[in-house]
């Protein structure tokens, strides 16, 4: 009896030990993101901007295919066609415990009340105020299409988190919270300046 629950206990703990490998030595391995799918991105977030009279200088690309240990937030600078800034960005844990990265690799969306979901669509970054995350900033943020109309009444708007890293964690990913794109308090010190000074509104398209 003791020979069969000594020869169990080895094979949990070889598999224990063989996932956690696997997971880490894809650090690796990493996704290689799709430029060119992002530039596309870009030019078609730039003709909503001509058209609906939004700032043209630069918007904000959030793209949730990425696994959220790697960066999937862009900056694009339409001056210079390109990306200025690069950055992690949190979603919502959904069914999932809050703060963990239990969805890191595929993220449920949707635009309903108490979800705790992120929601997909372009939104409107609008007023700045007092937040009770991170550096205390936040940017209310207004959904622009029928997957986001919520946005405003689930009070989704873009803040930093302590929980946030500055940088890339793969296979980790970043901590979820209950639907807001979260960035780190620097990266949001490097934004915060952009935002505060434009005299258009800027645009924020989360896509899948």
């Amino acid at each position: 009896m003791k020979k069969v629950l000594a020869v169990a206990l080895i094979i949990i703990v070889s598999a224990f030990g063989y996932t956690r490998y696997n997971r880490y030595f894809a650090i690796t391995t990493k996704p290689k993101i799709n430029t060119i799918t992002l530039k596309h991105k870009a030019q078609e977030a730039l003709a909503f901007c001509k058209k609906n009279r939004y700032n043209e200088d630069f918007c904000f690309l959030v793209d949730m295919s990425i696994h959220s240990g790697l960066n999937r937030l862009f900056v694009y600078d339409y001056k210079k066609d390109t990306i200025s800034m690069r950055m992690l960005v949190g979603h919502g844990c959904g069914k999932n415990p809050w703060s963990f990265d239990w969805s890191r690799e595929q993220a449920s969306f949707s635009n309903v009340d108490g979800s705790h979901c992120s929601a997909l669509g372009k939104y409107k970054i609008a007023e700045r105020a007092y937040s009770n995350w991170g550096i205390h900033i936040k940017y209310v943020l207004h959904g622009l299409e029928a997957s986001n109309s919520n946005a405003e009444s689930r009070f989704i708007v873009f803040h930093s988190w302590e929980k946030v890293p500055e940088k890339e964690v793969y296979p980790d990913g970043t901590a979820e919270g209950w639907g807001c794109p979260t960035i780190s308090n620097e990266n949001m010190k490097l934004v915060d300046p952009m935002l505060q000074t434009t005299k258009k509104p800027v645009l924020m398209w989360i896509y899948k």
